[in-house]
C-alpha cells in the first residue's frame, strides 16, 4: 500500500493509513522554541526539501513528570510527562480522506493547568472523529514558565501566541488534508478551554475559527499585569535571578522545571482578595497585551466572538478529582473547610454556609467540594453562557463514574474520553470510569461535537433566555437550568 503524502505549506509530509483513516503526526507547525526563540512570539517552521516523514508523535512542551492519583490509572489521560525533543510545536492530523475536499475541520486544544499536556495523548487520538467525517487537529503549545510567564524583554501569553500559530497553520493547510479551511471548530477541555475563552476575545485570533466547544474552562481563568509580575518576581527570586527573558533564557528547561513549583507558594490573590482559581492554576493567560487588550469576558460581552457559536459546559462535580484521591474530602472539618477556602476568597465562611456547612447531613469536605466545583467551574461557564452574544449552547456532564468505590462521580476530565469516543484509555479496574461505562453515552456525545462541527447544531436547544441545557447523563435530557448564572 503506498503511504500518503501531502503538501504543506512548509513542505512535503508522509503519512500513514491506521485502522481506516489516515494519520500525520508530529508536524512542526513553528519553529523550534529553542535558543534566543524561548520566551519570544513563535514563528514559522523552517522549510524542508523532500518528503519528511509524520508517522510518529513529535516531543512535547517541557513539563514535570506525569504524577500518579492514588486508586486511579490515568496515565493514557494525562500523558507522560515530557518527551524531550526541541522541536515540539506540532500538530496531528487525522483524516478520512486528504484528497477530498471541505470536510469539517476540528482542532482540539489540550487541557493540563497549563502545566502539563500534548495533543498525542492516548485519550486523544483522532481516529474516531475521522470515521465521522472530520479531520482532526492536535497540536502541542508551550506551558508552566515557557508558555505562560510574562517576563520583562520576552513575549506575552507565549502559550495563547503558540496556540494562534497554529490555528493559522490550520487555516493554510486544512484543504492539504481534505478540510475545509473556513469551517473550524476549535474545542478544548480544562486549560484548553480556558484558551478558548481567551480566542474568542483576541483580536490576534478573529478569522481562524468559526465555532468553539468549551469544556470545563472559561475565560475567567486570566489574571491582570500586577498578579503576573508577582509570579514572576517570586519565581525570579526561587532562582536568584532578575524577573527578565534574558535570565530565564539562560536557564535550562530541567531547572525551570524544578522550580516551577514554588509558584504554589505565591500570592496570587487579586485587589479584593480572590484567587479564582482556588490556588490551582499559578500559570494563566494574562490581560494588558495585543493578545488580550481586556478581560476576555468584558470584551465578549461587548460582542467579541459574537459570530462564533459556542458550546459551553461543566462537569456536575468537577473538584471531586482533587478532593477524593488526596483524601481532602474525609479529611477536612469546618474550621478546615474555611480556612482552605479562606485562602482564596475574603467570604469563605460565609460561602460555605450557603452550601449547608455545619447542617445536619452535610459534611465538611463535601460542602468545600461542591463549593469549590461552582466558585471555579459551573458559576463562570454559566456567566459565559450568559455573556455570549451569539449562538449559544449550554451541557452539563452528570454521569457518575464508579472509580474509588463510585465516589468519583462526574469529575474533572472524566468527558474528554467520552466526546473522543477513547473510552478504553480510561476503562480498566482503576481507571478512571470503571470497568464498564456508558458506551452509548460516549457516541451521543461525540455525535453531538461532530454535529455541531458540521452544522452549529449540537441536536438540543439554544441555552437562550429560558436556560435550556442538555444533561449528559446515561439518559441525556434536556431540562432547564438549575443553577444560577
Amino acid at each position: 500500500m503506498a503511504m500518503p503524502v501531502v503538501t504543506t505549506t512548509a513542505g512535503r509530509v508522509q503519512g500513514e493509513q491506521v485502522a481506516g483513516v489516515t494519520r500525520f503526526l508530529g508536524m512542526p507547525y513553528a519553529a523550534a522554541p529553542a535558543g534566543a526563540l524561548r520566551f519570544a512570539a513563535p514563528v514559522r517552521a523552517k522549510s524542508w526539501d523532500g518528503v519528511r516523514e509524520a508517522t510518529r508523535p513529535g516531543p512535547t512542551a517541557p513539563q514535570p513528570p506525569y504524577q500518579p492519583i492514588p486508586g486511579l490509572d490515568v496515565i493514557r489521560l494525562a500523558g507522560e510527562g515530557w518527551v524531550r525533543g526541541d522541536e515540539y510545536l506540532v500538530a496531528n492530523v487525522w483524516s478520512p480522506e486528504p484528497a477530498g475536499s471541505g470536510l469539517p475541520v476540528m482542532v482540539y486544544l489540550h487541557g493540563g493547568g497549563f502545566v502539563t499536556g500534548a495533543g498525542s495523548i492516548p485519550a486523544l487520538d483522532g481516529t474516531a472523529f475521522a470515521r465521522s467525517g472530520i479531520v482532526l487537529v492536535t497540536v502541542n503549545y508551550r506551558v508552566g514558565i515557557e508558555g505562560f510567564l510574562n517576563l520583562e524583554g520576552g513575549a506575552t501569553n507565549v502559550g495563547l501566541r503558540d496556540q494562534i500559530a497554529a490555528l493559522t497553520w490550520v487555516r493554510e493547510n486544512a484543504a492539504a488534508f481534505g478540510g475545509d479551511p473556513d469551517n473550524v471548530t476549535v474545542f478544548g477541555e480544562s486549560a484548553g478551554a480556558s484558551s478558548i475563552g481567551c480566542l474568542l476575545a483576541s483580536p490576534l485570533a478573529t478569522g481562524l475559527f468559526r465555532r468553539g466547544i468549551l469544556s470545563s474552562g472559561h475565560p475567567e481563568m486570566v489574571r491582570a499585569p500586577q498578579q503576573a509580575q508577582r509570579l514572576a518576581d517570586g519565581l525570579a527570586a526561587a532562582l536568584d535571578i532578575p524577573a527578565t527573558a534574558e535570565a530565564f533564557r539562560a536557564k535550562s528547561s530541567e531547572e525551570l522545571i524544578a522550580v516551577q513549583g514554588t509558584a504554589w507558594g505565591v500570592d496570587l490573590r487579586d485587589e479584593e482578595g480572590v484567587d479564582a482559581f482556588g490556588g490551582m492554576l499559578p500559570f494563566t493567560p494574562v490581560t494588558g497585551d495585543d493578545v488580550l487588550p481586556e478581560h476576555p469576558l468584558t470584551a465578549i460581552r461587548n460582542g467579541a466572538g459574537s459570530g462564533i457559536d459556542l458550546v459551553v459546559g461543566a462537569s456536575r462535580e468537577e473538584y471531586n478529582l482533587a478532593m477524593i484521591p488526596s483524601g481532602a474530602y474525609d479529611a477536612d472539618d469546618n474550621s478546615q473547610a474555611v480556612a482552605t477556602l479562606s485562602a482564596t476568597r475574603p467570604n469563605a465562611a460565609a460561602i460555605l454556609e450557603q452550601y449547608g456547612l455545619g447542617k445536619p447531613g452535610s459534611t465538611a469536605g463535601q460542602v468545600l467540594t461542591a463549593a469549590l466545583t461552582d466558585l471555579v467551574f459551573r458559576l463562570p461557564a454559566r456567566r459565559l453562557a450568559a455573556a455570549h452574544t451569539g449562538r449559544t449552547y449550554f451541557y452539563e456532564f452528570g454521569w457518575r463514574s464508579p472509580a474509588l468505590d463510585g465516589r468519583l462521580g462526574a469529575c474533572h476530565s472524566l468527558i474528554v474520553p467520552f466526546f473522543f469516543d477513547t473510552l478504553s484509555t480510561i476503562t480498566g479496574p482503576d481507571g478512571m470510569a470503571g470497568a464498564n461505562p456508558p458506551r452509548e453515552l460516549a457516541e451521543r456525545l461525540h455525535r453531538a461535537w461532530t454535529d455541531f462541527a458540521a452544522t452549529s447544531n449540537p441536536g438540543w436547544p439554544e441555552y437562550g433566555t429560558d436556560r435550556q441545557v442538555l444533561w449528559a447523563d446515561t439518559a441525556t435530557t434536556v431540562r432547564s437550568d438549575d443553577t444560577p448564572a
